[in-house]
């Protein structure tokens, strides 16, 4: 492509030879596409370059720069596809996508589109800058473009197989040859860019899936989660075994889960030197192993528990009992909702010199400053009841237990609560009052349940609304109504969506907020419990009493603008 366009520019006159000799050269010491290099050197425009184009290949050229793409449309063509054939898709009717491309000569990058996507493809010309920065508007990686695309052509610039192809038996005994892959440099670079990419798209988990045709990379960005390349399937064992020796995995076990950490420093495009540390687990497949990265970024641990997301009687209520000096403090919700974080800004505020802090984790997600943080071992018996009792002998004034899954550690934690101990806790319920439910299923007396537990805080995530795209969205007041709106706030009350745009991705939401279902015991609902009322009980009492529901969290932040109608109808119930 590069000669051939050197060679239509001089044939059209657009430029003298000198220029494209200049061009070729700074093409040779910079890299990159001629068509920069001459726009660089400011010989041409991208104008000129696509008009041209446009004539000689009898195909109509477009000015990226002014065209917005709907979002299902980018969805049609997975993003290193686009960053290797230096395309995008522009819009679908019916069985024709009409796609921009630097080529309209490339069969192949068609040939393989159509067959990806199955619909017929209709090319137009756009310049290769402005395709270049459309990838990063409409798919979120300007930054990775050129890396992807190196490192994609360096991973695909021949056709040969691949140095090391082993069956699942046979990478188990060879070793040597899975890690001489894994240290082959493009390999590096691939995963590499995958887990700094990550972090500037503020993905919380990384999932490296193979399945039986292709392989996937998708990052959980706000909850949700996205595909962002799919490496060619030959490279699915230097990948993982790349990540293995990163994470200090055995490379040659295949059969059984692995846990591991990986911890790497980088600098940002600021300059700025950071930090990066991955939990990494590994489940066997029918297709080969499957990687999930948790990503733990300290900059994104909210320790300030006014900037959760609390209401503020709710923040007031919690906070008013993680200060008494003995009872439990319990944390529920699913995985993925905020518990840790919810738990560590406790900890942050109860931590000072007079107090002796000490954690059972599993796994030790951040370190904090003055805590002692103890990692739960199953292998060698270390698992939160012993660690619960070897405390005990340690004089601790707060025990934070990572979660109570049976009864021997809900055991001990109860009775640490009432030998004057605050103890700090999550549990997997889906609102308060079944956690008091969830305690006597496991075992524990209703009369330590009532007398030890202080607080529980059942907590969900919510993506928040893009601030620079927001506009108010007409909905139905039946709707309002049904979920759970007061007819005197359907009046009044304004909803709001993203509509998207380049900040948010198209996706309409940036970032996420907390939902918080705070339940204090107080003697009336000690009384329900000691004599075994149910859930509903329990939170028809409590709403009763002022508490906040899960739902009425939500609306709450419908009518302050924070997040969508929908996002808290997928998160709560009535």
């Amino acid at each position: 492509m590069s000669v051939r366009l050197g060679e239509i520019l001089l044939k059209e006159g657009m430029i003298n030879q000198e220029q494209l000799q200049k061009a070729l050269e700074q093409q040779r010491t910079t890299g990159g596409k001629l068509g920069s290099c001459l726009t660089k050197l400011g010989y041409i425009t991208d104008d000129d370059i696509t008009g041209v184009l446009s004539r000689q290949y009898g195909v109509p050229s477009i000015n990226l720069s002014y065209y917005e793409i709907d979002p299902t449309v980018i969805k049609l063509i997975p993003q290193d596809t686009a960053v290797r054939y230096q395309v995008i898709p522009l819009s679908r009717v019916g069985s024709v996508l009409t796609i921009a491309m630097t080529d309209p000569t490339n069969v192949f990058a068609m040939d393989d589109i159509k067959f990806m996507t199955g619909f017929n493809v209709e090319p137009v010309v756009a310049s290769e800058s402005a395709i270049t920065d459309a990838i990063g508007r409409f798919y979120g990686a300007a930054a990775n473009s050129e890396d992807l695309s190196k490192t994609m052509s360096d991973l695909l610039g021949d056709d040969e197989e691949p140095d090391v192809e082993l069956s699942a038996e046979e990478a188990q005994l060879d070793a040597s040859a899975l890690e001489r892959v894994a240290e082959e440099a493009p390999i590096i670079r691939l995963v590499n860019l995958i887990l700094t990419d990550s972090l500037k798209r503020g993905a919380s988990d990384i999932h490296i899936e193979p399945y039986e045709l292709e392989m996937r990379v998708r990052f959980r960005v706000d909850g949700q989660l996205q595909t962002v390349m799919t490496p060619p399937l030959k490279l699915k064992d230097a990948i993982s075994s790349r990540l293995k020796i990163m994470a200090k995995l055995d490379i040659a076990e295949k059969r059984l889960p692995q846990d591991g950490r990986i911890m790497i420093k980088f600098k940002t495009a600021e300059g700025k030197k950071k930090e990066l540390d991955f939990r990494v687990s590994t489940v066997p497949t029918l297709y080969g192993e499957k990687i999930v990265m948790r990503l733990l970024d300290k900059e994104n641990l909210r320790l300030d528990m006014t900037k959760l997301g609390f209401e503020q009687e709710t923040l007031t209520k919690f906070q008013r009992n993680i200060m008494k000096p003995y009872g439990m403090v319990l944390v529920t919700g699913p995985t993925g909702s905020g518990k840790t974080n919810t738990l560590y800004s406790s900890v942050s505020q109860l931590n000072t010199v007079d107090t002796n802090i000490m954690t059972a984790e599993d796994p030790v997600e951040f370190q904090l400053m003055g805590v002692n943080q103890v990692q739960m071992k199953d292998q060698i018996g270390l698992n939160f009841a012993a660690a619960l009792r070897a405390f005990l002998r340690q004089d601790p004034n707060i025990i934070l237990v990572g979660e109570i899954r049976d009864f021997e550690t809900a055991e001990i934690a109860t009775k640490a609560a009432l030998t004057g101990h605050l103890v700090l806790s999550t549990l997997h319920t889906n609102d308060a009052p079944s956690t008091i439910s969830r305690l006597m299923n496991m075992g524990i007396e209703p009369f330590l349940v009532a007398t030890s537990v202080n607080v529980i805080c059942a907590q969900r995530l919510v993506r928040r609304i893009c601030t620079n795209c927001r506009e108010v969205l007409d909905v139905p007041q039946q709707a309002l109504l049904d979920a759970g709106f007061t007819p005197e706030e359907v009046k009044t009350v304004k909803v709001y969506h993203g509509k998207g745009c380049s900040t948010c991705n198209k996706g309409g939401y940036k970032g996420r907020a907390g939902l918080y279902e705070v339940m204090e015991i107080n003697d009336d609902l000690r009384e329900l419990i000691l004599v075994g009322a149910s859930a509903l009980e329990l939170k028809k009492k409590a709403v009763e009493q002022g508490m906040i529901s899960l739902r009425r969290s939500g609306l709450i932040k419908v009518m302050d603008g924070v997040t969508t109608l929908e996002e808290v109808l997928r998160e709560t119930v009535l």
